[in-house]
C-alpha cells in the first residue's frame, strides 16, 4: 500500500477517534455512526441466528459454496460493538476462506462483565460441535478484543476436554488487560485510535474485580499448549503491537505453530479498511 493511502487512513481515524473521557454509551454511539458509513457489499447477506442460545449474525456470500465455518468474535474492548457491526470485516474473512461465518454476539460489559463473554463464546462453539460440524471444518477468527476472546476460547475449550478448531486468525489481538505492553508508550503518538487513557476505564468495566492477569482475561499469560495453528496479524502503528508479538512468543514457547504477520505503517485492525488500502 502507498504512503499516501496510509496517511489518508491515519487522518480519517484521527478525526473519528473516541474522546478519552467519553462514556460507554457515547463510544457505542460513535462506533455505530462509523460503521453505518461502510455499507455491506451487495452480495453479502446477514441473518440473525443463534448457537446454543447465544445470538449470532450468520453471514453468507452469494454464489460462494462454503467449505468450512468461521466462528467470528468482534472487537470493542469487551464493552462496545456487536456481531452485526462487525459483519463487513467478518464477511471478508469468509470470502477469502470460502467459508460461512457465524459472528458471535457475546454479552458486553459493564452490564455483563467477565466471565460472560468467555462463557458465551464457549457455549457458541459447543453448539456448533453439537450441530455436527467437525472441528477440522471450523476456524476461529477475531479482531482486537475478539482476537483475545478467540484465543481464550481455545484455551477454555481445551481445558474442558473439547476438540479444538483447525486453526485461528487473530487481528491486532487485545490479549493483555494488565496493560503492560511496551508499545502502549512507544507507539502512543503513532496510534490514531487507542491509548492507555482510553483502555484503562474499559479494563475495569470488564474485569469487575477479577485479576486482569487471569489467563481467560489476558491470554498472553495463559498456557497455550495444544492450541491449533495460529496466525497473528498487527500493524506497526498501534499501541497493542506488543500484545501481538508477546502472544506469538508465548505460542512458540508452547510448541504451537504460529505465524506473526506485521505490516508497517498501518493502524489497529487495518484489515477493516481494505477498500481504501491496497
Amino acid at each position: 500500500m502507498s504512503t499516501e493511502q496510509q496517511e489518508r487512513l491515519d487522518a480519517i481515524l484521527r478525526q473519528s477517534t473516541f474522546p478519552a473521557d467519553s462514556s460507554v454509551d457515547e463510544q457505542r454511539r460513535i462506533l455505530r455512526d462509523l460503521t453505518s458509513t461502510q455499507p455491506l457489499p451487495a452480495d453479502v447477506t446477514v441473518t440473525a441466528a443463534a448457537l446454543g442460545g447465544i445470538p449470532t449474525a450468520d453471514i453468507t456470500i452469494d454464489g460462494l459454496a462454503p467449505r468450512h465455518v468461521v466462528l467470528y468474535f468482534h472487537g470493542g474492548v469487551y464493552v462496545i460493538g456487536d456481531a452485526f457491526l462487525a459483519a463487513n470485516l467478518a464477511s471478508e474473512i469468509g470470502r477469502r476462506a470460502r467459508a460461512e461465518v457465524s459472528s458471535v454476539d457475546y454479552r458486553l460489559a459493564p452490564e455483563h462483565p467477565y466471565p460472560a463473554a468467555v462463557d458465551d463464546a464457549l457455549a457458541a462453539y459447543a453448539a456448533l460441535l453439537e450441530d455436527g460440524v467437525a472441528p477440522s471444518d471450523i476456524a476461529f477468527a477475531g479482531e482486537s478484543a475478539g482476537g483475545g476472546l478467540a484465543v481464550a476460547t481455545m484455551v477454555n475449550a481445551r481445558d474442558h476436554g473439547m476438540p479444538l478448531p483447525a486453526a485461528a486468525l487473530v487481528m491486532s489481538p487485545y490479549v493483555d488487560l494488565t496493560l503492560t505492553g511496551a508499545t502502549l508508550e512507544i507507539k502512543r503518538e503513532l496510534d490514531p485510535l487507542l491509548s492507555r487513557e482510553l483502555l484503562e476505564p474499559r479494563v475495569a468495566d470488564y474485569t469487575s474485580g477479577y485479576d486482569p492477569a487471569r489467563g481467560l482475561i489476558s491470554p498472553v499469560f495463559a498456557d497455550l499448549t495444544g492450541l491449533p495453528p495460529l496466525t497473528i496479524q498487527a500493524g506497526t502503528h498501534e499501541v497493542l503491537l506488543d500484545d501481538a508479538v508477546r502472544l506469538a512468543r508465548q505460542a512458540a514457547i508452547a510448541d504451537v505453530e504460529v505465524t506473526l504477520d506485521i505490516t508497517p505503517g498501518v493502524p489497529h485492525v487495518f484489515q477493516a479498511y481494505s477498500p481504501i488500502l491496497d
